[in-house]
């Protein structure tokens, strides 16, 4: 099932996506409430898919599936392309940082370049969304601890994120984390470790890789995250990017206003921003 938030007429609620339609799922509440009472309510929702109606897609306003996750986690350098273009070694542990919850951005909305020298990059991503979660999760386990999955882009504001040992800063820019268009139910998604992605830039193809290429994978993210805190319903977890970011082609190629960005991933679907000016 795809799941989305979307806005119209001046409310925002979650819908069932139906081909090229949007079908209310009649939950009050948000896309984290909706995940919380999942067992519950999925029978419902099942038989509300199926009769049909709704809305036309193309007239509603996607929003973040999430837009408020009580946790954005992201793993950096964890496709080997990008640890030799970033000329790292191979991590022995995972790397983790943070994303603001402010950073959170649609699907399709303007990503905004922020005041003064910036080098504004993009990284696609899969985002695994916890559904159950818990603590103490074993990898063997941990499946059934995610909810689904959708597109994300860690956009990054590099001097910022090398200007401190921690990156989070670098990483949490106001609109730097556009994830949607919608949530795909992990039942849908199959094996998430062999999802083709991409980033594109003005057309022009920067990223191409599949998750089949995770160093660590995101049975093992969810084991290592959850050994200190408990993962909730609605946390996001940035699962790393591919080889082909700005920072790493010669000469250096970091985004522009008016610059498209296109980021998808097979069987989730796609988001695409234009890079403004801060206003």
């Amino acid at each position: 099932m795809k799941l989305a938030t979307y806005s119209v007429d001046g409310r925002t609620g979650t819908g069932i996506v139906v081909g090229d339609r949007i079908i209310d799922t009649g939950v009050p509440g948000t896309m984290i409430d909706l995940i919380r009472d999942w067992d519950a309510l999925k029978p419902a929702l099942e038989a509300r898919a199926a009769a049909g109606g709704g809305l036309p897609l193309a007239s509603v306003r996607l929003e973040a599936p999430v837009q408020r996750p009580g946790k954005i986690w992201a793993i950096g350098l964890n496709y080997a392309d990008h640890i030799a273009e970033s000329n790292m070694a191979t991590p022995e542990r995972q790397i983790w940082f943070t994303k603001a919850q402010t950073s959170v951005n649609g699907p399709f909305d303007d990503i905004e370049i922020a005041r003064g020298n910036m080098t504004t990059d993009y990284e696609v991503e899969l985002v695994a969304v916890v559904g159950k979660g818990g603590k103490h999760i074993a990898a063997a386990d941990a499946a059934g601890a995610i909810f689904g999955y959708c597109v994300g882009n860690d956009v990054t504001e590099r001097l910022w994120q090398h200007a401190s040992p921690q990156w989070s800063l670098g990483k949490s820019f106001d609109t730097h984390a556009p994830m949607g268009p919608w949530i795909v139910t992990a039942d849908e998604v199959g094996d998430p470790h062999a999802l083709g992605l991409r980033c594109l830039v003005n057309g022009e193809t920067r990223q191409s890789s599949s998750t089949q290429n995770l160093v660590f994978d995101i049975w093992h993210q969810v084991e290592h995250l959850s050994v200190g805190m408990t993962l909730e319903p609605g946390d996001c977890l940035f699962t790393g990017t591919p080889g082909g970011v700005g920072a790493a082609m010669d000469p250096r190629q970091f985004l522009k206003a008016g610059d498209v960005v296109r980021c998808e991933i097979d069987g989730l679907g796609h988001l695409e921003g234009k890079m403004v000016a801060e206003g």
